[in-house]
């Protein structure tokens, strides 16, 4: 019984915090006056951290049909924030079935263009919707729109424009225009910025909805456009009610692959055959897109920084151990390992005494009580060993770079100036 009470307490502790950050506000459009519904409903998330930093800026998700759409959209939201797997987005959902307004808010003609009725709508998110969001809210350049069935293919109108507004279209079990296809053609090959493309179907569509959105797929993938990254799922043995949650979460995992950590095939496909500089390099510009796109200021992770270690140290002798150790020490000054890395550098080079040196840093960073503590004073003991065995054998170390002042290297305590 206890053990329920406890399950039914987290449970309301988290509902009520989610209530906290998500309200709703009713909206006056100016565009959509005269029409069906001109008083839209936004249902807005707000992340908790919004309050803790003033100076941050987040994504922005617009999410269609929000009766259903939002809850499922914020979920996955805070489940691959929390895993480091995506930023955290503000996520503003317009609802449409007030009064079965989204077929006139999506509808297109014969021609497979929009109507007066959904250029209207058009309208009222590019030119009313988002402005009031970035007026109120501190939004990152990287915006995301999310759609099902006609509202997904309502969608692409905004990718086919001459200034794509947003940089992610997810489009669910797309009711796609007839003639969408041409549209695509005249655009996708002419983005000149990376645009994130989601897709998915399945026989539960029926064979010929099924068929068309396997056709864009081949159209989509044949394009030859680097900026334009798309995916496409197939959910033959799922529903069309549960293929959305399945491809809300593949969607966040294809357009914020670039926020996570390298995975395998990223190193595999980017990474594995570069030099070490241009290693550094590829690194150091993933984590400033990181920060320009999605409007978070992470370190570079360690993790990351591990994961091109083996380059660092197996081609060109090792020359940028160096480089390498200074850029961990400017990220992460409390760690030992980049101290490491220069003393591993000046070992490999004989410089002994400035070996020495690196080492004794990076151990004075290291606690009593760590279990490393022991293996890593092994560096200190066998650089002392060394420099012994040459005095012993008659032999002066030279070290042509003792003589160079360490106020000019902006060497400290710690190597680094840290």
């Amino acid at each position: 019984m206890k053990k329920l009470c406890a399950k039914l307490f987290f449970i309301f502790l988290s509902v009520v915090t989610f209530a906290q950050n998500v309200h709703t506000e009713t909206f006056k459009s100016q565009e959509l006056n005269g029409e069906l519904n001109s008083e839209r409903i936004l249902k807005i998330y707000v992340p908790e951290s919004y309050k803790q930093d003033s100076t941050r800026v987040y994504p922005l998700a617009i999410v269609l049909d929000a009766e259903y759409l939002f809850d499922i959209y914020v979920a996955n939201s805070k489940l691959f924030a929390l895993k480091d797997k995506a930023p955290e987005q503000i996520v503003v959902g317009i609802y449409q079935n007030q009064k079965n307004e989204r077929k006139t808010d999506c509808s297109v003609n014969l021609n497979s263009m929009l109507t007066e009725t959904s250029s209207k709508f058009y309208k009222f998110i590019k030119n009313e919707l988002i402005d009031h969001i970035e007026d109120n809210y501190r939004i990152s350049p990287f915006k995301t729109i999310v759609g099902n069935t006609i509202t997904a293919n309502f969608s692409n109108y905004f990718l086919v424009e001459t200034e794509p507004i947003f940089n992610a279209y997810v489009n669910i079990n797309p009711s796609y225009a007839t003639d969408i296809a041409d549209l695509f053609r005249g655009k996708i090959p002419t983005l000149n910025s990376s645009t994130y493309y989601y897709l998915n179907s399945g026989n539960y569509n029926g064979e010929k909805k099924d068929k068309t959105i396997e056709t864009v797929y081949y159209l989509l993938k044949n394009f030859e456009n680097e900026n334009f990254k798309y995916k496409f799922d197939s959910f033959d043995n799922s529903t069309k009610v549960s293929s959305i949650g399945q491809a809300v979460s593949s969607a966040f995992a294809h357009i914020f692959e670039m926020y996570s950590s390298i995975s395998k095939e990223e190193f595999d496909n980017e990474i594995a055959e570069l030099s070490p500089a241009e290693a550094i390099e590829y690194i150091e510009k993933k984590y400033v897109e990181i920060q320009y796109s999605f409007g978070a200021n992470l370190k570079i992770r360690e993790r990351d920084i591990f994961a091109i270690e083996s380059i660092i140290l197996d081609k060109e002798d090792g020359d940028y151990l160096e480089e390498f150790g200074k850029m961990i020490n400017r990220l992460y000054p409390e760690s030992p390992i980049g101290d490491y890395y220069i003393g591993q550098y000046y070992e490999t080079g004989n410089n002994l005494k400035k070996a020495l040196k690196y080492y004794k840093n990076g151990y004075a960073k290291i606690s009593g009580n760590d279990p490393n503590a022991d293996g890593y004073f092994q560096n200190v003991e066998r650089v002392l060993a060394k420099q012994k065995s040459l005095k012993n054998g008659g032999i002066d170390e030279t070290d042509t770079e003792d003589n160079e002042s360490d106020i000019e290297e902006g060497e400290g305590t710690t190597g680094e100036g840290n």
